[in-house]
């Protein structure tokens, strides 16, 4: 990747609002390249909601996303995603009926086009130790086989920024594990922003922590200082 200048990504008073209730309530955020970033918070913190901001799948009620040193607040996802964004949802959201392969490659191609489309699918699911099953249908897949092929699509796009929500959850403790040195490998040629609550994973991954509460930025620092600071723990952590 080359350097940057500047942050990779900035929000600047992001806010969203649903009628009455203010989801996310004007953060700033900055997020450097090369980050492993982790976004904890209690349920209804607005994490979610917060990612769905910076990719693009919601627009905000104010505030704005810069990506790259780009405005792009008005641009839609998949205009977000051809700049370099990648988003694996908390839910899996592959194409049951599509072949493993297919998946990926319908993936790599609404980033890259037809130039070394077999190529790029290939190697995305040979490091994530699908490429053995690429003629399978997706949907028949273990549920860990098909959180792996939705980080295989992710990878496919050569994301600068991937952006991953609840990757670990409903995963056994040993697909746990493997998919933590996942992460940290694919971490060393892109940005990784992942809302996890499992907080071994987190401290384990995350070089910086951001902690959400009531759609507001709580603590931000490193892991050691999150687990340290007395408002993280009365509000997410206990204790």
């Amino acid at each position: 990747m080359a350097a940057m200048s500047g942050p990779l990504l900035r929000a600047e008073g992001l806010t969203r609002d649903y009628g009455g209730l203010r989801a996310v309530d004007h953060v700033d955020f900055t997020l450097q390249e090369g980050e492993i970033r982790a976004l904890i918070g209690p349920n209804g913190a607005g994490k979610t909601t917060f990612v769905g901001l910076i990719s693009g799948r919601i627009r905000p009620s104010a505030g704005r996303v810069r990506f790259m040193g780009r405005d792009v607040t008005a641009l839609p996802a998949h205009r977000r995603m051809r700049l370099g964004m990648a988003y694996t949802f908390q839910i899996t959201s592959i194409f049951a009926n599509l072949t493993v392969w297919d998946n990926v490659a319908l993936a790599a191609q609404a980033r890259r086009g037809a130039q070394g489309l077999a190529e790029a699918t290939d190697a995305a699911l040979a490091r994530v130790g699908l490429l053995d099953r690429a003629g399978q249908v997706a949907g028949d897949l273990a549920y860990g086989h098909q959180r792996l092929l939705e980080l295989a699509m992710g990878i496919a796009q050569a994301p600068r920024l991937l952006i991953l929500d609840e990757p670990t959850q409903g995963l056994s403790d040993p697909e746990i594990r493997d998919f933590v040195a996942l992460i940290r490998d694919i971490a060393r040629g892109a940005t990784v922003l992942l809302i996890e609550h499992n907080m071994d994973v987190v401290m384990q991954l995350a070089t910086r922590i951001t902690v959400l509460n009531f759609g507001a930025i709580l603590a931000e620092g490193a892991p050691e200082e999150i687990r340290a600071d007395a408002r993280v723990r009365a509000a997410y952590l206990g204790g």
